[in-house]
């Protein structure tokens, strides 16, 4: 999950079907066809990034671009899927959070101890870096329970938004992991730690910390927060809900204080089902990467709904570039999501302009069959001021580097 902050989107943007309004407020959708098939003009470079010996690559969802435009944060799970070690109740001395050069060179890293599940990344426009940590250090729920972080089946059939107008959510019946507890809204009572959101220096210094340690229930915060940006104001947005009963953005001021809660679970507009990642155009529209529903959503900053469009399938990460173009990582279609086998998951890109998927980056598996249980493919997104695409990747923990073919255009 990433974010870009200098683009425009454009109200004029195109209806991709024809959506006509039913009794009570209802709309009716046409079924939107998979966009798997646009050209991928990008070489695919493996193990670029550079560990220190003997240190593997944990799962990654958060990556995020420097205020240099060259330099690349990523904050990844201490070779696992977590910084936890459940047995033993002991964090991995592994830093978390960590920089790379253009080169793929580490040239900084802290956190360690600090995060167990971290999960979105924002670097803001002083340099300062963001990171949510999305699970605690609780007693897990029984075994046959769905687990924070591990994904449940389910998914809705995708619908066709309009764009400019309101129109009923997609992802009717769509599957949501039961939080902790059997699906109630909240981390266990015994939760210490996590569920909250830091922002540290670029060199590390722990600056803010926003949320209760351990999590919290509505009226407190948080609950699985997903994704952190920061508004050029210096507004806070935070996105919280990965699976549990809570589905909501949640605004701070630039000092940590509350200022309101965005949206509910559901599927009409201007709601979520995992609100799973966030992003903002110049003109400071915010996009909503609205997993369960299959969507992006775009609202205005006091949470009004705008816009919305299912064309770039279901947005795990989404990031927008100078070039007014939109990024989205679908890492599972096809897998997680049973009832939609026909989208391939991958990388989707398309200009704001349009909102037309012009560019496919396929998932580097071959898995693809419904009964694949597991993510693949990039989780989050993030794009240099050179246009090379970086993809964290959860299941194949791994992040790759994506550049431009010789004789594409830009």
């Amino acid at each position: 999950m990433s974010h870009a902050r200098r683009v425009g989107f454009t109200p004029a943007m195109v209806v991709l079907a024809v959506v006509t309004m039913l009794g009570g407020g209802a709309y009716m959708q046409e079924a939107v066809k998979p966009t798997n098939d646009a050209p991928n003009p990008y070489l695919t470079i493996a193990d670029y990034f550079k560990l220190p010996e003997g240190r593997t690559w944990g799962s990654t969802s958060a990556v995020e671009i420097d205020k240099d435009g060259r330099s690349i944060w990523v904050a990844e799970r201490c070779g696992a899927n977590s910084c936890l070690d459940r047995a033993t109740g002991k964090m991995s001395e592994f830093n978390t959070v960590l920089k790379f050069d253009q080169s793929g060179k580490l040239v900084r890293s802290f956190g360690a101890g600090m995060l167990i599940f971290p999960h979105g990344i924002f670097v803001d426009r002083d340099g300062n870096v963001w990171v949510t940590d999305g699970q605690d250090n609780g007693t897990q729920p029984a075994r046959g329970g769905a687990g924070v972080g591990q994904p449940a089946a389910g998914g809705a059939a995708a619908g066709t938004p309009p764009l400019g107008a309101a129109a009923a959510g997609v992802g009717r019946g769509a599957g949501e992991q039961a939080g902790r507890g059997g699906g109630r809204m909240g981390p266990p009572a015994d939760a210490t730690k996590g569920h909250q959101v830091f922002k540290f220096s670029p060199d590390g210094k722990l600056l803010m910390t926003l949320g209760k340690p351990g999590g919290a229930a509505d009226p407190e915060y948080f609950y699985q927060p997903n994704d952190v940006l920061v508004a050029p104001n210096g507004d806070i947005f935070v996105s919280e809900g990965h699976g549990g009963a809570n589905s909501r953005i949640l605004k701070f001021s630039k000092d940590g204080t509350f200022i309101k809660s965005i949206g509910k679970k559901g599927t009409a507009p201007g709601e979520f089902d995992q609100p799973h990642a966030l992003a903002m155009d110049s003109k400071g529209r915010l996009f909503v990467g609205d997993r369960g529903n299959n969507r992006v959503q775009v609202l205005d900053q006091d949470g009004q709904f705008i816009a919305q469009t299912t064309a770039f399938s279901r947005p795990s990460g989404i990031f927008i570039d100078k070039n007014e173009t939109l990024y989205s990582a679908d890492s599972e279609s096809g897998s997680v999501n049973p009832n939609r086998p026909e989208w391939r998951r991958g990388i989707r890109i398309g200009k704001l302009s349009d909102l037309k998927v012009t560019m496919f980056i396929p998932d580097p598996e071959t898995k693809n069959a419904p009964d694949f249980r597991g993510t693949s493919a990039a989780e989050g997104v993030a794009v240099d001021q050179q246009g090379n695409i970086y993809g964290a990747e959860v299941g194949p923990r791994a992040v790759k580097k994506y550049v431009r073919k010789q004789g594409t255009s830009q």
